[in-house]
């Protein structure tokens, strides 16, 4: 771990922070709230496994046909890779700042602020798809119990759905706003939940595997990524798995209020990792084996039935009685990451407030709970404007907004992943394994998702790509994706006339590790 003076530093005001070494910071978060299993249970809610599931088992049987499996061990890859920078640079920094903090250390403010604006926007654009999900599954959920095909219909009313949906919203950013202990134990009831369901249905699809029509067996050729018919059908396939992955790293966004913050986070994250592949693995494979991929009836090739696979494959699996038991899954799953993935996003805007990237309004911290409140609270409203205004203006730009999410999460996680390589390079030198953990891994992992990040927007500048709606003969994909980023740029140099001091490195220091010391 990197050896910094945390002594009190002459002229800090931020927050009542105290600075140490670099620049970095402490915010006033209230520390050792959460601990290891805590701080997983949050990383696998944020990336809401069941509602991940039963949104892309169908799409990507469509991409890449038997090959299912393997493109979620393949999709797992980069995920992994990229985690070793962020256990690796957390234990050097642990900032709640995380990417953000990190860049800045490693390339200067301007990537670092772009670094972070770009994880802002993606949670953003996250915590408003999630509440809608929420929402569309509480309506069937009702219509499911009550026997009343009336109450599910209530989800296709614009007014019924965005009123419930800020009903969620709230809810979720009150429960962040009371802190990270309030936080892991309603997490715990859901993620529990959540893998308790996916366990029953993974045992009772493969007993009853050889019981319909279009089911197969199981075969190792499934777990060939190379037996993908084509180059566009993996790429198309490995955007959808990276995905299903997002969400890991809210694990490091609370390395301040975590026990053993330095270590503690990433061990959290790698734990995560290894339950979301596993449930993933074994949803894929048992789901296959029972419905095969065929496009008709059950079959997860279906197009008619690809956006909620579960919601088809309940009761015919699970029965009448504990089918219901998935939708309750899946309901739980969305509204648990919807409120875990506050964490982040509130975090970053404390961190960049803090080191004077964004306004100093953002880095105020609850007093009573030891939360970035305003942040989390500003977050909430913005989810809530956002999600509102772009189901009223058009469903289409909303659907193309959640397609160009993957631009976003592949670009901060690979100028992280970068940023370790950079801030390490003196120490690679010192043995083989500081060479592969902190640049081999983070280095592969970070190409692996600049390739997707670039076939990605390849990808959708044509106007087939989402909705299929187009500007002046351009994807609106591509448009949206592209604008986002650049409304970034926009607001950074807005901000810079604002708050120069930040962006001429005289808050947050560029630098790389001057002492390393075993513990």
């Amino acid at each position: 771990m990197t050896q910094v003076d945390t002594r009190p530093q002459a002229g800090d005001t931020v927050s009542g922070a105290s600075s140490v070494e670099g620049g970095v910071r402490k915010k006033g978060l209230g520390g050792n709230s959460v601990g290891l299993m805590g701080n997983a249970v949050i990383g696998i809610s944020t990336v809401a496994p069941v509602y991940c599931l039963t949104a892309t088992l169908g799409p990507t049987v469509s991409e890449v046909g038997l090959q299912m499996p393997a493109i979620f061990l393949a999709g797992f890859l980069p995920m992994l890779l990229v985690a070793f920078a962020y256990r690796e640079l957390n234990k050097a920094i642990p900032d709640c700042g995380t990417s953000f903090t990190w860049s800045v250390k490693a390339f200067g403010p301007r990537v670092g602020w772009m670094c972070g604006w770009g994880l802002l926007v993606a949670t953003v654009v996250v915590l408003s798809n999630l509440a809608g999900v929420a929402t569309s599954f509480f309506y069937l959920l009702l219509g499911e119990v009550s026997g009343n095909p009336g109450l599910a219909a209530l989800d296709d009313n614009k007014v019924a759905h965005i009123l419930t949906t800020l009903v969620f919203i709230a809810v979720a950013t009150a429960i962040s706003y009371r802190g990270i202990t309030a936080t892991k134990w309603v997490q715990y009831a859901l993620v529990g939940l959540q893998l308790a369901v996916l366990a029953m249905f993974v045992y009772m699809a493969l007993t009853k595997s050889d019981e319909v029509a279009g089911s197969i067996d199981f075969s190792l050729s499934w777990m060939n990524p190379f037996a993908v018919e084509s180059f566009a059908a993996f790429t198309a396939g490995l955007s959808l798995s990276i995905f299903i992955y997002w969400g890991w790293d809210a694990c490091l966004s609370v390395n301040e209020e975590s026990t053993g913050s330095a270590k503690t986070p990433g061990r959290a994250a790698m734990l995560a990792m290894v339950v979301i592949v596993v449930s993933y693995l074994m949803v894929a494979i048992a789901a296959q084996m029972y419905a095969g991929v065929g496009e008709k009836g059950t079959g997860l090739g279906n197009p008619d039935t690809a956006d909620n696979v579960f919601a088809v494959l309940a009761e015919p699996i699970m029965g009448s009685g504990l089918g219901i038991l998935l939708f309750v899954a899946v309901l739980a799953s969305a509204a648990a990451s919807l409120q875990t993935t506050f964490i982040p996003v509130a975090r970053t805007a404390l961190a960049m407030s803090t080191y004077k990237a964004m306004p100093a309004s953002f880095a105020k911290v609850s007093p009573r709970f030891k939360t970035p409140g305003r942040a989390t609270v500003v977050a909430g409203i913005a989810t809530g404007l956002f999600y509102s205004v772009m189901t009223l203006v058009s469903e289409n730009v909303l659907i193309d907004t959640i397609y160009a999410l993957g631009l976003m999460i592949c670009f901060y996680y690979a100028i992280t992943a970068f940023a370790c390589v950079w801030y390490f390079r003196k120490e690679m030198r010192k043995s083989v394994r500081e060479l592969f953990v902190k640049g081999v891994f983070p280095g592969i992992g970070a190409l692996m998702l600049t390739a997707v990040f670039g076939q990605t927007l390849y990808d959708m500048w044509d106007p087939a790509y989402g909705s299929g709606s187009s500007l002046f003969g351009i994807g609106s994909v591509f448009v949206i994706g592209v604008g986002l980023l650049l409304l970034g740029a926009v607001l950074m140099f807005a901000m810079q006339l604002r708050s120069p001091e930040f962006f001429r490195g005289k808050v947050l220091t560029t630098d790389t590790p001057a002492l390393v010391v075993e513990d």
